[in-house]
């Protein structure tokens, strides 16, 4: 439950069409097959950083720091390589190693403790591991294991430009918010 006048946000990447439509037909072959559906409840995307709770009476502040976090970044390229998996209950598409990418996700991190002064001490130890996820909390553990026997040698490999960093915001669902373009 959210304190009175906040909303719940997160920032992210979400890769462009087709390859959208790509991964969502994917999450739904994921419902459809291992009823697993809690993916669908957002967009296919590249978490870059967690949710977080902001005062919608300073939704300007938040939106209009963000643009100008992201017109000083570059685009960059991004490739999606097979599939890999969290046991026992998520599966995912698996990024391949960028560096471009790991050193986006750490200024985004630090700017938004900085100037938003956001913190995460829950994920403050995970290390960042950029996938799109394809099933996760509500995938049994015996599906897990029939899906992942299903996905693990099956190959996907795609490339994209990040262009731009999105926004979303929960209303029910996650959901773009806001876009901002990279330089």
């Amino acid at each position: 439950m959210l304190p009175e006048g906040f909303e719940k946000y997160f920032i992210a990447i979400i890769p462009p069409s087709p390859l959208y439509e790509e991964v969502d037909t994917l999450k739904n072959y994921f419902k459809e097959k291992y009823k697993s559906q809690a993916a669908l409840n957002s967009p296919p995307h590249i978490t870059l950083h967690m949710p977080f709770q902001w005062k919608r009476s300073k939704e300007e502040i938040l939106i209009s720091s963000l643009e100008n976090f992201s017109k000083e970044r570059t685009s960059l390229p991004v490739e999606l390589q097979n599939f890999s998996c969290f046991a026992p209950r998520v599966i995912f598409i698996n990024i391949k190693r960028n560096e471009s990418l790991k050193n986006l996700q750490k200024e985004l991190q630090r700017f938004c403790r900085i100037e938003l002064n956001l913190f995460h001490a829950d994920y403050k130890d995970l290390p960042f591991h950029p996938h799109i996820t394809l099933a996760f909390r509500d995938l049994r553990k015996s599906q897990f294991l029939q899906a992942w026997e299903e996905f693990k040698n099956k190959e996907f490999d795609r490339k994209f430009e990040v262009n731009r960093l999105v926004l979303l915001k929960h209303t029910g669902n996650w959901e773009i918010s806001n876009e901002f373009l990279l330089k």
